[in-house]
């Protein structure tokens, strides 16, 4: 799927919506296999499973809570405590990124994550210290729509009270933008932090103009 926009000439936008994994919280890249070596599991075993359709859809639209999911995914493998030592990685924020956001926002550019979430995640953001650094949290599990769906991002806009044309997106799964620009918003796949400087520029965003 292409990065383009709806629009020819690049809008002045005045919101910035992030994706949370992968923009600004990043997990062990070794984690996962660490622990299902540990366990005797096959290699990919737990995320074949914890990201199965059938387990992760309910789970983003708040279905299921974490914990259930947690044990259905310890159920399909044959190992809870596997499930558990995997789920039990919450993450660590990027601090670059995070300055980025912090000043975009003593700009007065609000910024907000949008997250394909759990019933945990206010427990998360307090705990990786990320409540006060960005103006609005949303999480699919308490919408009852995820990314890639439109109704996600009508939600968002709704609630930020803008209209999509004036958002930026961004999240590292490009499958997450479709709905974004179907709606009219601006979106672009995030590479880096330099990349997402780069793109803050281009869309009059940066606080170095």
């Amino acid at each position: 799927m292409s990065d383009a926009t709806s629009s020819s000439t690049p809008p002045r936008l005045t919101h910035v919506l992030l994706d949370l994994d992968g923009v600004l919280r990043h997990f062990d890249a070794d984690h996962r296999a660490t622990i299902e070596a540990h366990y005797g599991l096959a290699d990919g075993v737990i995320r074949d499973v914890a990201f199965s359709p059938e387990l992760i859809v309910p789970l983003v639209t708040g279905e299921i809570t974490r914990a259930t999911w947690t044990k259905q995914i310890g159920s399909a493998i044959g190992s809870p405590e596997a499930a558990a030592a995997w789920i039990s990685d919450r993450g660590k924020v990027d601090v670059t990124m995070l300055a980025e956001v912090d000043r975009l926002r003593n700009a007065g550019r609000p910024v907000s994550i949008l997250t394909n979430g759990t019933d945990t995640i206010p427990t998360e953001m307090l705990a990786l210290g990320l409540v006060d650094h960005v103006d609005h949290i949303f999480n699919s599990a308490e919408i009852g729509y995820a990314k890639p769906s439109r109704e996600v991002f009508q939600y968002v806009c709704a609630h930020l009270g803008v209209e999509p044309e004036l958002v930026f997106f961004t999240d590292d799964s490009p499958s997450n933008l479709s709905g974004a620009i179907e709606l009219g918003m601006t979106a672009r796949t995030f590479m880096s932090v330099d990349v997402f400087k780069a793109h803050m520029r281009e869309f009059g965003l940066s606080v170095d103009d």
